[in-house]
C-alpha cells in the first residue's frame, strides 16, 4: 500500500494506492472523534476501544480544535498574523485554520502540510480559499523542515511574520528523532514576530488511563506516538516569549468558560522576539 506509483499515474488514484485501510490511522479516528464522516470501520473499532480505556478522549479532539480557533482569533485580530504555516492538517472539519483566519482578515494566506494520503485527497477538495487570500497544500513530512519551508515559500512571504501551527504532531517524532531541533529549525528560519501554536498529548502519573490508551494506539495504529510531561511540552518554546497564560490544558488557553475541564493535551502559544 505505502509503493511508489508509475509516473503515469493520476494524482487521486496515486493517493488511494497509498491509502492503509487495514490498520487504524490517527487522522481517521481523530475525525470520528470529532463527528466526521471520513473514516473507516477499523478506526471506529480502535476509536470506541481507545474511548472505554478512556472515556473522556473525545472531548480532547474537541479541546485541541477550540484551542486552535482561539490562538488563531488572537493572532489574527490582536497581532495582525497574516500568514500561517499549519503542519499535521489533519482530515478537514469545521473551523480549520483558513476558515477562522480569512472569515477574520480574506487576505490571510495559509499552507497545509501533511502526509498521510487520505488528508491529502481531502484537502485539495475542501481546503478552498478568499479570492482575496490564498491556500496550498502541500504532501510532506515535518522531519523534512527545509523541504517544508522552500516549498511553503511559494505561497507565503517569509520575510514577513509566520504562524507556525502544530497541534498534535510533533507528539508522532520519537526521542530519537530530535523533535526540539525539528521545531527550532523551523522557528529559526522564521522573522522576529512569528509565532509558534504548538499542542501536545501529555503523560501524568495522575492520568494513567491516558497511559494505556496510548499504549494500545501504538500496538495497534500508525503512526505510534510518543507521549511527554507537561515541562518536556513547555521545552519546545524555549526561547519564545510566552503568551499569557503558559502552556496549559488546551481547553484551558484563554477559554470562554472558566468551569472547562482539563484534558491531557496542552498548548500554547509564543513569539519569536
Amino acid at each position: 500500500m505505502t509503493e511508489k506509483p508509475a509516473a503515469t499515474e493520476e494524482p487521486a488514484a496515486a493517493l488511494r494506492r497509498r491509502i492503509d485501510t487495514l490498520r487504524p490511522h490517527t487522522a481517521r479516528i481523530w475525525n470520528y472523534w470529532l463527528g466526521g464522516g471520513d473514516y473507516y470501520e477499523v478506526d471506529r473499532v480502535a476509536g470506541d476501544r481507545i474511548r472505554e480505556l478512556h472515556p473522556d478522549i473525545g472531548e480532547y479532539a474537541l479541546a485541541d480544535r477550540l484551542f486552535l480557533g482561539r490562538a488563531v482569533h488572537h493572532l489574527v485580530t490582536d497581532v495582525g498574523i497574516r500568514q500561517f504555516l499549519d503542519i499535521g492538517t489533519g482530515l478537514p472539519t469545521a473551523d480549520n485554520t483558513h476558515e477562522v483566519a480569512q472569515r477574520l482578515s480574506p487576505d490571510a494566506r495559509v499552507v497545509y502540510v501533511d502526509n498521510d494520503p487520505l488528508v491529502l485527497a481531502h484537502a485539495r477538495a475542501l481546503l478552498t480559499s478568499t479570492p482575496e487570500g490564498r491556500t496550498d497544500h502541500l504532501d510532506a513530512d515535518l522531519r523534512e523542515p527545509e523541504a517544508i519551508l522552500e516549498r511553503a515559500a511559494e505561497t507565503l512571504d517569509l520575510s514577513r511574520p509566520v504562524a507556525l501551527m502544530l497541534l498534535g504532531v510533533v507528539i508522532f517524532l520519537g526521542d530519537d528523532e530530535d523533535p526540539y531541533g525539528v521545531v527550532r529549525r523551523l522557528m529559526d528560519a522564521l522573522p522576529s514576530g512569528s509565532h509558534l501554536v504548538l499542542s501536545h498529548t501529555i503523560t501524568s502519573p495522575a492520568l494513567p488511563e491516558v497511559d494505556e490508551a496510548v499504549r494500545f494506539w501504538n500496538e495497534h495504529g500508525t503512526p505510534t506516538l510518543t507521549q511527554r510531561t507537561p515541562e518536556d511540552v513547555a521545552r519546545f518554546f524555549d526561547g519564545l516569549e510566552l503568551l499569557n497564560p503558559g502552556v496549559v490544558s488546551c481547553s484551558h488557553w484563554r477559554a470562554e468558560r472558566p468551569d472547562v475541564p482539563e484534558v491531557a493535551i496542552h498548548g500554547g502559544v509564543g513569539r519569536k522576539r
